[in-house]
C-alpha cells in the first residue's frame, strides 16, 4: 500500500496512540516509528498532537515532547482543562482533533498518501474528505485489545488499515533491564 515515492505525512493522535500501545503491553520507539515510515515513503511531516496540564509543575510526558521536538517531529500541543464532573471527580479534557483536521486538510494537497494514527471514529469525516482530495489514508491502531481501539467506521473508511501489534516488532521499545544497585548504595 507505500510506494517509495509517495508524498508522505503522519498525524499522530498523542494520548489515542499511547493508550493503545499500553492496551497492547508496549512501548513506542519513536526514533523507530519515524525511521520505519521514512523507508516506506518521503516523508514530508511528522505531527504529534498532545493537550498538557499546565497546572502541573512536572509533567511525565514534558521529556518525550522535548525529545520529539528536537528529532524532526511537528509539536502541536494547547493547554488540558481541568474542571470536576457532576459526581464531584477531577477530570482532565483536552481533545486535539480539531488541530489534527485543520494541519491534514492543510497539507492535503501536496500529499499522496496520509498515516493516521488513532482508533478515534470522529476521524472518519477526515478520512473520507482526504480520500476526496486523492490522498490514501492509512490508520494505525488495534483491534487486538479489549475492547478494540478502533472504531469500526474509520476503519472501513480507511484505504489500509494497519494493526498496531503488528508492529510491535518494528516500532516497538524493547523492554528494560532491571537496574543493578549501585555498589555501597544503601537502599532506602
Amino acid at each position: 500500500m507505500f510506494y517509495k515515492d509517495d508524498r508522505l505525512a503522519l498525524f499522530i493522535d498523542g494520548s489515542n496512540l499511547h493508550a493503545a500501545a499500553k492496551s497492547l503491553g508496549f512501548d513506542i520507539d519513536y526514533k523507530l516509528l519515524r525511521q520505519e515510515f521514512e523507508r516506506r515513503g518521503k516523508l514530508i511531516r511528522a505531527y504529534y498532537y498532545t493537550a498538557l496540564l499546565e497546572s502541573e509543575e512536572y509533567s511525565p510526558i514534558r521529556p518525550l515532547i522535548d525529545w520529539l521536538n528536537y528529532n524532526g517531529f511537528t509539536m502541536v500541543t494547547k493547554p488540558a482543562k481541568e474542571y470536576t464532573d457532576s459526581l464531584g471527580r477531577r477530570r482532565v479534557k483536552g481533545n486535539m482533533d480539531i488541530e489534527l483536521t485543520v494541519n491534514a486538510m492543510e497539507l492535503a494537497p501536496r500529499l499522496d498518501h496520509a498515516v493516521l494514527f488513532s482508533g478515534d471514529g470522529d476521524f472518519r469525516p477526515l478520512v473520507e474528505a482526504m480520500q476526496r482530495k486523492g490522498v490514501r489514508v492509512s490508520v494505525v491502531s488495534t483491534l487486538r485489545s479489549q475492547p478494540p481501539m478502533i472504531s469500526d467506521e474509520l476503519r472501513r473508511q480507511a484505504d489500509n488499515f494497519i494493526e498496531l501489534d503488528a508492529l510491535r516488532d518494528i516500532i516497538g521499545r524493547p523492554p528494560r533491564e532491571p537496574r543493578e544497585p549501585v555498589p555501597g548504595a544503601t537502599e532506602t
